[in-house]
This record gives structure tokens, C-alpha cells and sequence, in this order.
């Protein structure tokens, strides 16, 4: 591969309010281009306010814009050269952070990434202390997003020592302990904007990670528990037909784990408790701690409620793969859901149009892109299942088991073996799920015999 040319580099300064950045470089501003809100900020403060926390969420955010501002080429990759302003420069420079931090990025996002740290010149924001339920050291910590996932596994780990860390929008269950609000229960900044040229948003992982891993550097705790099942983690890197989707995946968090290591001087793993565990495994094992549990009113869809109303009530889609993985493991916890949660409401009509639910506006919204959404749902959930034949098996499947066997510190034929097994039995399940279907679904028409 050819060096890039200077041209091809994306130059990206962040900058303080009232800066400016260098010649030719791209300016991402604090308090706008990326926006830092204090009164989110304070439930990161255990009473002194530390700085590196600051820095680490301006450095989330410049990563998400970059992301986000720079459409991909057709080759995928992208170069950045970005400067962050810090206000502990000796730290932020060693020279085992930046490789370790580019190290990471690369793999989750597949650019270059060319970091360098400047001494930062504008204040630190405001922070009013407040009253906050701090937690106990060695917390356990799980990044709490409103997927099923995530509610499932919380249940399994429920007690006082569990620490949710809020990765959605909603608040979380107990926004207040004796009168006092809980620590990290909101993401404290954000890069605004609704339509940016690029939309795969790999960073999202990076979020995922940093937010996790800083509260437990403040809790004193080493453990953060990443939430996502099997199929969830490694679905999207053994069945991808491009650049494959780490965001979850161990390869990517154990490159994160030196980082945070490089760079806090601290040892936090990630934990993947359910990650030899189908969805449907997950929820059932919740279901069968706490019967109570309200994970029917969570949200898988990956696409925007905005476009998924009818009769003035938003949905989830109900046919793009991550509504499929949902409908799927559902069934294979032997629970039900009504049909008006989704888009998609009967799931044995002949065509996506028909089983729509009615009252929505297919001439404005059912386009090509749609229609992929719902060809790709089946799909992936089909390859999964046929990872293994022989006539189907993927060129690189083999460097991608030992990939994972590296990441988990485990023999090759340990975690092949272990991989296997979960394949089984995911494919028992998606088999169980079309043979629930009318065969003239086509849902199960689109299959490739799996059933």
C-alpha cells in the first residue's frame, strides 16, 4: 500500500472557544463542534475535579466528529491527523499512549490515526460538586445502553456493587439513591449534528469503551462488563461483507486495555460474560432470575425511530438485522411480544409491503435502502448459522478464530471449539424461528435453506 499523500490526510485541530486552528487543518470546537455539558460532567466528580477526565471526553468527542465529518472513500480506510489539547501534556505524549491509543482506534474504525497532544490554554469548565451516590470501590461497572442486552445482564448482576453507566438517552432505573443522584448516569458531551456525510460511525465503540472504563478508574474498580451476547460481538466480524464491525469484540477492547493502561496507570479489563451465550440464552437466564424483568421495553432497531412511526407511535423496524436477532431470540426465550412494537408486523407475509403495519407511509419511506435493510436482516442471521459448512466457509475465518483465541488468551482449538458450539446452537434456534413462519414468508423464502 502507497503512503497517503499529503493531500489525502484529514487534518482535524481541536480548538478552545474564540481559537483558531492552524493553516489547513479542519477546527473542532470545544463548546460547539463538540460540546462538554457541566452539569453531566459533575456526576464524573468525586469531589476534586481531575482533569483527565476532561481531556479524555474532549478526545472522544474530536475522534466521533472526525468520524462522522469525513465521508469514507470506496477503499474504506481514512487518514487523520489529529491535534487534542490537554492539560497534562507530559502524560498525554508518552510515547506509549499514542501507539497504543492509535493501535486501538485502527482496529476498531480500520483508518490511520495520527495523534498528537498540545498543551491546552482555555479553563476547564465550572463544576458546581453536587450531592452524588459515589460507588463503593471495586464496583462492578456495566455501560447500561436501552438494548435488551444490557437490561438482561444487568438483572444477572444486579446487587450494590453493580454500577450502570448510561450509554442512551433515557435516565436510568434509579436516577436517585437517598435523595442523591447516582454517578455516570448521563454521557457528558456530545458532537452535534444530525446529517453528517459519513454514517457508519464505528467510533461508537470507542464511546462505548472510554465511558465504561473512566468510571471505573473513578470508582477504583478494574472490572467493566460488556453486555453483548454472542451472536451481537462476533456476528459482525464473522459475517461481514466489508470491513468488519469490533465494536463489542474482545480484539478491539483488549487493544483499549493498553491504552487505558498507557495511559492511567491502571489495569481495567473487560469482561464478556455472555459471550459464548446466544440472546435468547440471555434473556431467558434473566427472565428466569427476575420474572419481572421489563425487557420488552427496550430498543434494538438500528434505524431511526423517525422514520419508523404509524398512528403517531414510534417503532423499531422489525426487519433490519439487529430487529431480527431481537424476533429470533425472543422466540428461542419462548416469550412474545405485540405485534404493533415493530414496523414489520406480521413476519409471514409474502413481502416486506405487505406485512407492514398499516397507516405507514411506504411511499415516502420504503425505498432500496429499506428493502437491503430487510434482505440483509435474513442474510446475516443465515451466515451465521452456515458459518461452518465447508461449501460456505469464509476466506480468513481460521485468522479471525485465532484472532479471538489471542484476545481471550485461550488455545486456537479451545475457542474454535467454543465457537462452534455457539454457532450450533444459534442455527438450532434461527432453524426453530423460519419453522414458526407461514412457509410462504418471506422472511423464510429469503433464507437459504436453513430451516
Amino acid at each position: 500500500m502507497n503512503e497517503a499523500t499529503d493531500s489525502s490526510i484529514r487534518r482535524v485541530a481541536v480548538v478552545g472557544p474564540g481559537e483558531q486552528a492552524a493553516c489547513g487543518a479542519v477546527e473542532c470546537t470545544v463548546g460547539t463542534t463538540v460540546e462538554l455539558d457541566p452539569l453531566k460532567l459533575v456526576t464524573y466528580c468525586s469531589g476534586e475535579w481531575n482533569p483527565i477526565i476532561f481531556d479524555a471526553f474532549v478526545l472522544c468527542g474530536a475522534v466521533e466528529f472526525c468520524d462522522r465529518r469525513f465521508e469514507r472513500p470506496r477503499g474504506w480506510g481514512r487518514h487523520f491527523a489529529v491535534r487534542v489539547p490537554v492539560h497534562e501534556l507530559k502524560r498525554w505524549s508518552d510515547k506509549r499512549v499514542s501507539e497504543t491509543l492509535s493501535d486501538a482506534l485502527a482496529k476498531l474504525t480500520g483508518d490511520r490515526w495520527d495523534i498528537s497532544f498540545t498543551q491546552r490554554k482555555f479553563k476547564d469548565p465550572e463544576i458546581e460538586q453536587a450531592h452524588i451516590h459515589w460507588p463503593k470501590p471495586n464496583s462492578v461497572i456495566l455501560p447500561f445502553s436501552d438494548g435488551m442486552d444490557s437490561r438482561a445482564v444487568a438483572t444477572l448482576f444486579r446487587g450494590p456493587e453493580l454500577v450502570l453507566v448510561r450509554l442512551g438517552t433515557k435516565q436510568i432505573d434509579h436516577p436517585k439513591i437517598e435523595g442523591r443522584r447516582q454517578a455516570f448516569t448521563t454521557v457528558p458531551y456530545a458532537v452535534p449534528g444530525r446529517h453528517f456525510p459519513e454514517t457508519s460511525c464505528r467510533s461508537r465503540g470507542f464511546k462505548f469503551a472510554m465511558v465504561g472504563a473512566l468510571a471505573a478508574y473513578l470508582s477504583g474498580s478494574k472490572r467493566v462488563v460488556v453486555p453483548e451476547s454472542g451472536q451481537g460481538m462476533l456476528g459482525p466480524v464473522f459475517c461481514s461483507h466489508g470491513p468488519p464491525d469490533y465494536r463489542t469484540h474482545p480484539a478491539f477492547l483488549t487493544k483499549m486495555q493498553a491504552f487505558l493502561h498507557a495511559l492511567l496507570d491502571v489495569e481495567i479489563e473487560f469482561e464478556f460474560p455472555r459471550l459464548w451465550s446466544t440472546k435468547g440464552e440471555t434473556l431467558r437466564a434473566a427472565i428466569e432470575a427476575v420474572a419481572t424483568v421489563p425487557w420488552r421495553d427496550t430498543r434494538s432497531c438500528w434505524q431511526p425511530n423517525t422514520q419508523m412511526s404509524a398512528g403517531g407511535r414510534k417503532r423499531q423496524c422489525g426487519f433490519c438485522a439487529a430487529c431480527m436477532l431481537r424476533r429470533l431470540s425472543v422466540h428461542a426465550a419462548g416469550q412474545s411480544e405485540v405485534r404493533t412494537k415493530y414496523m414489520l408486523e406480521d413476519l409471514s407475509a409474502r413481502s416486506l409491503e405487505d406485512g407492514l403495519a398499516e397507516g405507514y407511509d411506504q411511499e415516502k419511506f420504503l425505498g432500496e435502502a429499506q428493502q437491503s435493510y430487510a434482505v440483509a436482516g435474513v442474510a446475516h442471521l443465515d451466515q451465521l448459522a452456515t458459518l461452518f459448512d465447508l461449501q460456505r466457509s469464509r476466506p480468513g475465518l481460521q485468522m479471525q478464530l485465532r484472532e479471538l483465541a489471542r484476545a481471550l488468551g485461550e488455545s486456537d482449538e479451545t475457542v474454535e471449539g467454543k465457537v462452534r458450539d455457539l454457532i450450533g446452537r444459534h442455527r438450532a434456534e434461527w432453524s426453530a424461528f423460519l419453522r414458526s413462519l407461514s412457509p410462504h414468508s418471506f422472511i423464510r423464502q429469503r433464507s437459504m435453506g436453513v430451516a
